[in-house]
């Protein structure tokens, strides 16, 4: 476009120059070897401008004649350059496809038409070749030698990562990682696969020295590197814990502030400073996070910041901790597991009720068959809350490839993932029963049959088989054999039959033969038992309907 517009200029000023010579008319005289030569200016000008382009037309003539063997050589070698990229092109798409065969054929094409040394692909084509055929060793030389070619150093150390990483060898994977990170520090591979080693051998500063190295560009990226540095801080603030809790404290305050709502950094931050004594910093830094994220490792820690303290004491912050998260479930476990040790059975079971109707789970149902047994010592409501406990939702947990552990790791044990245990509810058991709030109310006692026939006229005979004793040895009588009832009788709840004659067989003494071979139907193995009412109720009779 740029050369259209300077000719169209050009011409546009030589037109103007011949109409301002048209309008301006004179003669021009030349002398030369006695000969003299007059023409007007307009036929000069046209004279000057032939004799010029003449000039530059026979100079494009010759110099076209005297470059010609360079043009044709020049043309065929770029037609051969494009066929070697075209079939280059061709085995780079084969190689994507796994067609082995075609990417070998177009990789030893390209190599013919094109320089190696030129194009640095061939080289790479030739190595995804080798791999489609199986050729590993081939492979790895291939990447072997890009290492000598500082375009190609890169590509030939992330294939001879990937090798490694496939035959198992971590040691050489993780040097391949470490050479690519001093090359690139913006290799994303590199960068993780060299953590990886680094924190699985426990070099928490190596691993944060790395990390500070990467240059992050972008917003999501520099957040990354910031939730990762908070891993690494929390990893090395836990290891040092015991021996240096100075450094233990600077690095996990570090990393509550990288994240101020990651629940292990917040722990072991109020760990480290409950041990130099700040109680009070301690707490605050547990409250701020149980405020953004309710866990009961924060409550745990937060209660027994004082190792002295009563369990009134634990209790009050207990209720402290709640006041500050008002309606959640683990505000109202954690004052229910510090009423129970207290002795405050009645605050303990309000919590719990209060927990299971903001949502029920396992440790609602285990924590009340702790305050029952506790309480009135009942086994029987203590199974009946046990066995709801197997029937409902899992707490949450620490999960890491499906792995589920009870304390927070910064690294996955299957995997050696950097920060990947989430805080969530484990997924080996789906579907369950969620038991109502209902469950937490008296046991009713249990109604008398009134839809089904068979089951009453089961129980009348059973009862009726208790109540009837055989005559003395002394006077042998055939005892009264009881009528079965009729199926209008059985859709009425039965009332107590009249004592026959002869009393009940006592302890110990067998009924009548008839009775006897009724079988009397043995208890649910998860019978919850009989409500404390059942039992202080009267036993004279040692019958009862109800």
């Amino acid at each position: 476009m740029f050369r259209i517009l300077f000719y169209l200029v050009v011409v546009f000023v030589l037109g103007l120059g011949f109409a301002w010579l048209a309008e301006r008319p004179g003669d021009l005289a030349i002398t030369f070897s006695g000969y003299r030569y007059e023409v007007s200016l307009m036929v000069a000008a046209v004279g000057i401008v032939a004799i010029v382009a003449a000039v530059m037309i026979l100079w494009w003539l010759i110099r076209s004649i005297w470059t010609s063997p360079y043009t044709v050589a020049r043309y065929f070698r770029v037609r051969r350059r494009d066929r070697g990229y075209q079939a280059l092109s061709t085995g780079m798409i084969a190689a994507g496809a796994g067609d082995g065969g075609l990417a070998r054929r177009m990789s030893q094409q390209a190599a013919k038409l094109i320089s190696a040394d030129q194009e640095p692909l061939i080289h790479l084509l030739d190595a995804q070749a080798a791999l489609l055929d199986g050729d590993r060793q081939a492979a790895r030389d291939k990447f072997t030698a890009m290492l000598d070619d500082p375009e190609m150093r890169l590509l030939g150390l992330r294939g001879l990562y990937l090798e490694a990483e496939r035959l198992g060898e971590r040691d050489a994977a993780r040097h391949y990682a470490e050479r690519a990170v001093e090359a690139a520090p913006q290799l994303e591979w590199a960068v993780n696969a060299a953590l990886e080693g680094k924190t699985g051998e426990g070099e928490w500063d190596g691993a944060l020295k790395l990390l500070d190295s990467r240059k992050a560009t972008g917003k999501d990226e520099r957040e990354s590197v910031a939730s990762r540095r908070a891993v690494l801080l929390t990893a090395k603030a836990m290891d040092v814990l015991d021996a240096d809790p100075q450094t233990a404290r600077t690095a996990a305050l570090e990393a509550h502030k990288l994240r101020p709502d990651f629940v292990p950094a917040a722990v072991t931050a109020a760990r480290a400073l409950f041990r130099q004594n700040e109680l009070r910093k301690g707490s605050k830094v547990l409250e701020t996070v149980w405020k953004k994220e309710p866990h009961p490792e924060i409550a745990d820690v937060y209660i027994h910041a004082r190792p002295g303290d009563s369990t009134h004491d634990r209790l009050a912050r207990a209720k402290k901790l709640q006041s500050l998260k008002r309606n959640n479930v683990e505000s109202a476990l954690i004052v229910g597991r510090a009423a129970l040790d207290a002795g405050e059975f009645q605050l303990a079971r309000e919590s719990c009720e209060a927990a299971a109707r903001l949502g029920p789970r396992e440790s609602v149902y285990l924590l009340m068959a702790d305050i029952e047994e506790a309480e009135t010592g009942d086994q029987g409501r203590v199974r009946q809350w046990l066995a709801k406990a197997l029937r409902a939702p899992r707490d949450p947990a620490w999960v890491a490839d499906g792995y589920v552990a009870e304390r927070w790791a910064p690294i996955s044990p299957v995997t050696g993932k950097l920060d990947a245990f989430e805080w969530r509810m484990p997924m080996e058991r789906l579907a369950q029963v969620v038991e109502s709030e209902e469950d937490f109310s008296p046991a009713p006692s249990i109604p008398a049959p009134k839809e089904e026939p068979e089951t009453a006229e089961a129980e009348t005979v059973v009862i009726e088989a208790e109540t009837v004793k055989p005559e003395p040895a002394a006077k042998p009588q055939e005892p009264e054999k009881p009528s079965e009832p009729s199926p209008e009788t059985a859709k009425t709840p039965p009332q107590p039959p009249e004592p026959p004659a002869n009393p009940a067989p006592v302890n110990g003494q067998k009924a009548a033969p008839e009775e006897a071979e009724e079988p009397v139907k043995p208890p649910i193995p998860d019978d919850p038992g009989v409500e404390p009412d059942d039992k202080d109720a009267s036993t004279s009779g040692r019958f009862r309907l109800f």
